[in-house]
């Protein structure tokens, strides 16, 4: 009734590494949220600015307002962010990264098998090393033995 009884439930690898990639999207997708906030209030002030407050009012490069080129160019920035937040994080997420990472990994395993192959056709291990002048075998170290004399 009174004991401390400690809560031994553990959550699986898997269950972990669920768990960080949904805290990583939801931390994206709050930044991203946050940036579209602060776009609107950034251009909300930067029109305020010229229209009404009349700061830089004959600054008009290439024929327009320089609140223009500033919310334009501010826009692109945010939809780069956008792109990749919604677009290539969701089709090149953790699951895409696990497949290519499997991918390689069993594309490097061939090709070890194939190298391996091609050396133990090109340098085969005699099956059995005997002398021909004595026609006794010869001895080496053997690893569960390496302290007994070679030549005993």
């Amino acid at each position: 009734m009174f004991s401390k009884k400690k809560n031994t439930s553990k959550i699986d690898y898997e269950q972990r590494e669920l768990y960080e990639n949904a805290r990583k999207r939801t931390k994206q997708k709050k930044r991203l949220f946050q940036h579209f906030v602060v776009f609107l209030a950034g251009a909300i002030f930067v029109i305020v600015l010229n229209v009404i407050i009349g700061y830089r009012e004959d600054l008009k490069p290439l024929g327009y307002n320089w609140f223009v080129w500033v919310v334009l160019l501010w826009a692109i920035i945010f939809l780069a962010h956008f792109l990749n937040v919604m677009v290539v994080n969701s089709l090149m997420g953790k699951d895409w990264e696990d497949k290519q990472i499997d991918r390689l990994v069993k594309k490097q395993k061939e090709r070890i098998a194939k190298l391996q192959e091609k050396v133990e056709r090109e340098h085969p291990v005699p099956s059995s090393t005997k002398n021909l002048e004595t026609g006794s075998t010869n001895k080496s170290i053997r690893p569960e033995d390496p302290d007994s004399p070679i030549n005993s």
